[in-house]
């Protein structure tokens, strides 16, 4: 028996020690992986075609995952590209002899917006200078995917396939009718005769005022669009061919590709398979039995290769997405979070001038006013501030902006939307028609106020609308002093319309035209450095390596699930995707009625001119956001 009893406690022993060492084994390559996934691994590029599959959005900050979810849920989220590494990755293949080619592969290319785009534009102009090939390839081309494939030297298309110039435009929907058949009150508390945001909340259809600021705001972005694409394909017959798409392709016989060809929009028609050998050709052909047939250097890892070290004394601070207040993750920008961000940067770095980049539609006025609070506390240490202004940099966005010394934006740049709403819902029309009513009693006129189940009380509605007046008189005062004028004089320009950069620029809104290297190189200036010599400091929040680790599992997940052809590419598939994410959009939007009282200064109009992050894009799909928003 104590034999036996000895040999129990020989294999217990033994046992114990094979689980320490297999946890051990498991810890050790958990950290392992999580700093590989960190970007402490190394990247190595190699020599061939550098390739930018744009299976996704160009955004100013991508967003951060859900770890939770991306586990339970699997599938991967909709892949987002910041703008400034793409940039780099091709300011750099400019000079890199291992570099042969560039290829846009934008089949899944999602959108980015104008800035964006001709910001990546212009760096493949740098390369076609450098006498480097640049080649394009889609299935169908839409206005953001044609913008940038424009800049390529060899623009082709899918036989298959053809291209929709569509301009900006299009609907929008109206809740008032169903508002009213739910009995639903929505008390609307707002400033500002272009205002439109809450029309929808209010109206059927488009005051006169809105048609006419959106008319003129789409017009100029079209004449900016059209006239970037023109200085980058001359030959391209952009005018006639976006005027009178139907005798285009009716010249064609209805071939839709053939008609890309004679508008001289695209330069060859072939598949996936020619495209890859002509690459090959240029760039020598793929020894594995994975991937393209030419020879392809990998984007991220040439990102990690060649992106330059953080350390610069101009700090650069994102603003990116809806503003929320509190605390958010990247591609929101939580007012919390970004003051956050750059009280650390001022307490740990030498910083020496501040560069704002703006890429947001607004949102809560706490929340901006929060943000706007920490750029004064940056200016009173005596560091300059300079705002660049991305895709949009409305409502909000301008919020913050006043407290800079200078601000730059783009032409095509979205702007101003100087104007504050609430919205408050209340549901006793709808409690009535099921037979519920309310009742109770109060020792002060706002007691239980807002009653979203009785109605609002006049005491309530008056005190609202009186707060949301003081706001929008704060925000006058606020741009009034940045840019040196009156209240009144901005009051004439404000009253929440939208502008173009151009436009802005010419009403003293904004100071000059310029991208985020202009931002950062009037900073150094005024920061009295030299502005060649200039270097950024981008103040990010910290991803903890554990998501960003799960990030990349699930995108090599996503990655190798894309080899299976896709479905939806063609000019057909993409006009469907085109209307659910306005139908989402719209979704989104109606969920204001759900989300309780606050003053927001945000801008819904501009949602179309801003890529997915800045849009507030929702992966649940439209199931499920409409079961969420039955829900409220």
């Amino acid at each position: 028996m104590a034999f036996a009893k000895a040999i129990w406690r020989f294999i217990m022993a033994v046992k114990d020690v094979l689980v320490l060492c297999f946890l051990l084994l498991f810890f050790a390559t958990l950290y392992a992986m999580l700093t590989f996934s960190a970007g402490e691994r190394p990247a190595h590029t190699s020599e061939g075609a550098l390739l930018l599959d744009l299976d996704g959005y160009i955004v100013e900050q991508p967003r951060a995952a859900d770890p939770a979810s991306l586990l339970i849920g699997g599938a991967a989220p909709v892949r987002e590209y910041r703008l400034r590494d793409i940039v780099m990755a091709l300011e750099a293949a400019r000079t890199d002899p291992r570099v042969k080619a560039v290829v846009l592969d934008l089949d899944g290319f999602m959108g980015g917006g104008q800035v964006a785009i001709a910001r990546v534009g212009k760096a493949l102009d740098g390369l076609r200078a450098a006498k480097k090939p640049v080649l394009a390839y889609a299935t169908a081309y839409e206005d953001d995917g044609y913008q940038l494939a424009a800049h390529a030297g060899e623009v082709w298309l899918n036989p298959l396939g053809g291209v929709a110039l569509l301009g900006p435009g299009g609907s929008q929907l109206y809740y008032k009718g169903l508002i009213d058949k739910l009995g639903i009150t929505t008390h609307i508390f707002r400033v500002g005769t272009y205002k439109s945001a809450v029309e929808p909340f209010l109206r059927t259809d488009q005051s006169p005022e809105a048609r006419q600021a959106n008319q003129a705001l789409a017009d100029h972005l079209w004449q900016n669009w059209k006239a970037d694409v023109a200085a980058a394909r001359p030959a391209a017959r952009i005018i006639p061919y976006s005027a009178d798409p139907v005798a285009a392709v009716e010249a064609a016989q209805g071939n839709l590709a053939r008609a890309a060809i004679d508008a001289k929009l695209v330069d060859k028609l072939g598949d996936d398979g020619e495209f890859e050998r002509r690459v090959a050709g240029i760039a020598g052909e793929n020894g594995k039995e994975d991937g393209p047939a030419f020879a392809a250097i990998d984007l991220d890892d040439y990102i990690r290769a060649k992106r330059p070290a953080n350390k610069g004394q101009i700090g650069v601070l994102t603003v990116a997405g809806e503003i929320v207040d509190g605390e958010a993750v990247p591609g929101t920008a939580g007012g919390d979070s970004i003051a956050d961000q750059l009280y650390g940067a001022l307490a740990d770095k030498d910083l020496k001038a501040l560069v704002l980049r703006v890429d947001s539609p607004g949102g809560s006025v706490l929340a901006s006013e929060r943000i706007r609070r920490a750029i004064v506390e940056a200016r009173a240490q005596g560091l300059p501030v300079v705002v660049s202004m991305g895709n949009v940099a409305a409502s909000g966005g301008y919020w913050i902006a006043t407290a800079s010394d200078r601000i730059l934006a783009e032409p095509s740049t979205v702007t101003g939307s100087i104007g504050v709403f609430g919205i408050v819902p209340s549901f006793e029309g709808m409690l009535a028609k099921i037979g519920v009513t309310s009742d109770g009693i109060r020792t002060t006129p706002l007691s239980g106020e807002p009653n979203v189940l009785g109605g609002l009380s006049p005491e309530f509605r008056r005190v609202t609308q009186l707060g949301v007046e003081d706001a929008y008189r704060r925000f006058l005062a606020l741009v009034a002093a940045a840019r040196k004028t009156t209240p009144d004089k901005v009051d004439a320009i404000a009253q929440g319309r939208v502008w173009d950069g151009g436009t802005a620029r010419q009403l003293g809104l904004v100071d000059g035209f310029g991208g985020l290297e202009e931002a950062i190189a009037e900073a150094a200036r005024l920061a009295k450095l030299d502005p060649a010599k200039a270097r950024p400091y981008h103040i990010e929040p910290k991803v903890d390596p554990f998501t960003r680790f799960i990030e990349d599992w699930i995108e090599k997940r996503s990655v190798r699930a894309a080899a299976s052809p896709v479905a939806g590419r063609d000019l057909v598939g993409r006009q469907g995707e085109r209307q659910q994410q306005m139908l989402a959009r719209a979704l989104r939007d109606a969920a204001l009625i759900g989300r309780g009282a606050s003053v927001q200064a945000s801008c819904l109009s501009c949602a179309p001119y801003a890529p997915a992050a800045a849009a507030g894009k929702d992966d649940r799909g439209l199931a499920a956001m409409l079961l969420d928003l039955l829900r409220r």
